[in-house]
């Protein structure tokens, strides 16, 4: 709603039936006017006072800029102010004439003080308008500020997302690769649950949460296809204390799992373990993944995003740089995720 419709619709009337009520009974009880002079008066004061008042409203909105709008609307307020108080004069003047001499006198006694009220009215009127102007351009300025936050967020955090896939599907078709030539029916096996797995990943692109238990089936539907890769040499092992409605930012477990296995398989040729225990306590649903590394501590090539890229996305998501932690103690490194539940409260064995 515009600067004008706004106050034309209510605060404008509202305003002029206060005028006159206030101009006629000045004239009537302390100017000794009598009641018909009075309140004709007050009606045609008031009317040309309420166009002076309009006037400044559509000059205040046309204004074309935020720079000196106060000077601006004290110079408006000046001018309109004489304008009225001689309108009022000379109509009064005009339509009087020489019939009623005591009230022309009375007229051009008080014309100081009529200019002084409508300059006192249309001042006010003048600077609340330009006040109010300035209030609501830094309001649409804070609001456009917002929504671009919103969308640079929105966007940073789909880039994130489109991150995390590439990495393990260059690894899935390298393995694909290499099974063609060795042992073609596990390659078959793995063309089709990277397909089914490509497809459940594009249905979740736009969710912003899902349910926890529908996470841990996509896990599982990726661990598929990398006991493809490793065979008996890979173990995961899940421990679940939960309620069903606790929730979790879609595909935020297979970039941390993904360095697990990275971490527990680089280097060594016999099995691994991998533990992923999730736990809800307190509104916080906990995950811990543990997983072995070699005594040197050495990483392999190009893992350094993913853990990287799930605490920027967490902190974007809860504005918070506590819920990603890591740790490595007596070969073995763990890494704890905590996704705040607003909505759940408690926890459950399952």
């Amino acid at each position: 709603m515009s600067l004008l419709n706004r106050n034309i619709r209510w605060k404008l009337p509202l305003l002029s039936v206060a005028i006159l009520a206030i101009h006629t009974f000045v004239l009537y009880t302390y100017a000794g006017r009598a009641w018909d002079i009075s309140y004709t008066d007050g009606i045609v004061s008031t009317a040309i006072l309420a166009l002076a008042i309009w006037g400044v409203l559509l000059l205040i909105n046309a204004f074309p800029t935020r720079v000196g709008i106060i000077v601006y609307a004290l110079i408006v307020a000046a001018v309109l102010s004489m304008a009225v108080t001689y309108t009022q004069w000379w109509v009064f003047r005009l339509s009087l004439g020489k019939d009623d001499p005591q009230h022309l006198t009375w007229l051009t006694f008080s014309t100081p003080f009529r200019f002084i009220f409508n300059w006192l009215v249309c001042t006010w009127t003048a600077t609340y308008s330009a006040l109010q102007k300035r209030s609501d351009e830094l309001e649409d300025k804070f609001k456009q500020h917002t929504d671009a936050s919103i969308l640079l967020k929105e966007a940073e955090l789909y880039k994130l997302r489109q991150q995390l896939q590439p990495h393990f599907l260059y690894n899935s078709l390298n393995s694909i690769s290499a099974l063609t030539m060795i042992a073609p029916d596990k390659a078959q096996e793995m063309i089709g649950k990277l397909s089914d797995f490509l497809r459940s990943s594009v249905r979740r692109e736009a969710q912003e949460k899902i349910q926890i238990d529908e996470e841990l089936r996509y896990i599982e539907a990726y661990l598929s296809i990398e006991a493809i890769r490793f065979g008996d040499r890979l173990n995961v092992q899940f421990e679940k204390e939960y309620t069903d409605d606790a929730t979790i930012p879609p595909f935020l477990l297979q970039p941390v799992l993904e360095n697990a296995i990275k971490f527990g398989l680089y280097g060594t040729t016999g099995s691994v373990s991998i533990n992923t225990h999730i736990s809800l306590q307190e509104s916080m649903l906990t995950i811990t993944i543990t997983n072995p590394y070699g005594p040197d501590g050495a990483l392999p090539k190009g893992t350094g995003f993913g853990l990287e890229g799930i605490r920027r996305r967490l902190y974007l998501l809860y504005a918070r740089a506590d819920l990603l932690e890591t740790k490595k103690e007596n070969e073995v490194f763990t890494t704890i995720l905590k996704i705040p539940q607003t909505h759940v409260q408690g926890n459950t064995d399952r």
